[in-house]
């Protein structure tokens, strides 16, 4: 996906040009990079550099490390908490004096059998210390990785975590793992945060699904915190003199004073089409006709997954290069009549800002019926595309 190669580039130039002078960087040794790994489990990198250099002063190599008392690994190690991680720092060097001859293993799975070291710690050492291509996924990643492609999925879960672990090793530019794997937990460290992220700072901001539809808050999902409900919804995209019908939703609610597409729920019986109808009957007054299906688009939010069936509408009987009239709201606050390429200046919930983003590759489409008018105004990934003849 071109979006992939764009986040690979503009992530790999931004830590290339961005990234903190840290110590173990300048020749990336092998045991300089196992020390800073385990002293930054459940510490802040910025905090571990006078903790690494003290400590590498004391015990320079695998060997010195092995042959010391615990008593002196843990005098080092004060201040930085978590001792039991000191205790199986000092284990694992004796594993690695006694079978691989002192000498740090450089697979995955070898690293994985020393003491205190679990999936991520070995793939961060195997990537970081001897380049091996595996992707790193902790909590910074799997964070980035949610907004990034919208993981509406609780991302610690089995599915979630699947949908993270498979975008991760899709994107690992072979060969580059330990520039790529420092880059990601750089950008989660440091603008990417779990809270108050710096998202004017970040340089993949603009290929951010999150922060383009405004829930860059609700990603990642962490769990499910109650039974998730799922919800039929019909909306309807009405069309009328090359313009599209929008109304500004009421104040109270989760998106309160946001844009939409009429629509609801789909009664049981109901089929989408006729919900999509009824919706717009009751919500403006305006008796419409279905010209087509437009998308099916899927949504999560906390509680609910949204199924929306959307469609493309007319007015009945009425010349759709006539003016547009006027509604009469029942469910709104304020409505309007915009040209496609307006929709982007107004905000809409996620899910209708993805069914804009479905539509910009068909928006010719609205534009049937008003001569001299296809092919104005629309954004530049409209042109070109062509319609959808079904419709």
């Amino acid at each position: 996906m071109s979006w992939e190669n764009d986040f690979r580039t503009a992530l790999l130039d931004w830590f290339a040009a961005e990234k903190r002078d840290l110590p173990w960087r300048r020749d990336y040794a092998p045991y300089a990079v196992w020390i800073s790994e385990i002293m930054a489990q459940q510490t802040q990198m910025d905090r571990v550099v006078p903790y690494f250099n003290r400590f590498l002063a004391q015990f320079p190599d695998v060997a010195a490390l092995a042959a010391a008392d615990e008593d002196a690994v843990l005098v080092a190690w004060e201040g930085l908490g978590y001792y039991s991680r000191a205790r199986h720092l000092h284990a694992a060097a004796k594993k690695i004096m006694a079978d691989f001859g002192g000498r740090l293993p450089d697979r995955p799975e070898d690293i994985r059998e020393l003491p205190g070291i679990g999936d991520y710690t070995a793939a961060a050492i195997a990537s970081i210390a001897f380049g091996a291509d595996v992707p790193v996924v902790d909590a910074n990643v799997l964070r980035i990785l949610a907004r990034m492609d919208d993981i509406d999925t609780p991302i610690r879960e089995p599915a979630g975590r699947a949908k993270a672990q498979a975008l991760a090793e899709r994107l690992l530019p072979g060969g580059r793992a330990r520039q790529w794997n420092q880059a990601l937990m750089e950008l989660g460290g440091l603008v990417c945060r779990p809270k108050k992220p710096r998202c004017a700072a970040c340089p993949v901001r603009e290929l951010c699904q999150a922060r383009h539809l405004g829930i860059v808050s609700d990603r990642p999902v962490l769990s499910k915190t109650k039974d998730i409900v799922p919800l039929n919804v019909a909306t309807g995209v009405l069309v009328q003199a090359g313009r599209v019908f929008i109304q500004k939703r009421l104040p109270k609610g989760a998106w309160g004073n946001l844009w939409e597409f009429p629509g609801g729920r789909i009664e049981p019986g109901e089929t989408p089409e006729a919900a999509a109808v009824r919706e717009l009957r009751e919500e403006t007054g305006f008796e419409t006709d279905v010209a087509g299906k437009l998308a099916v688009i899927r949504h999560g939010y906390t509680t609910f997954r949204v199924t929306l069936h959307c469609f493309l509408l007319h007015l009945t009987g009425r010349p759709r290069e006539a003016c547009p009239p006027e509604p009469v709201l029942t469910a709104a606050q304020q409505s309007l009549w915009v040209a496609p390429a307006e929709l982007t200046r107004f905000a809409f919930p996620a899910g209708h800002r993805k069914l804009i983003d479905s539509l910009s590759r068909d928006l010719r489409l609205v534009f049937r019926g008003s001569a001299g008018q296809e092919g104005k105004n629309m954004p530049p990934a409209a042109k070109g595309r062509g319609p959808l003849e079904t419709l």
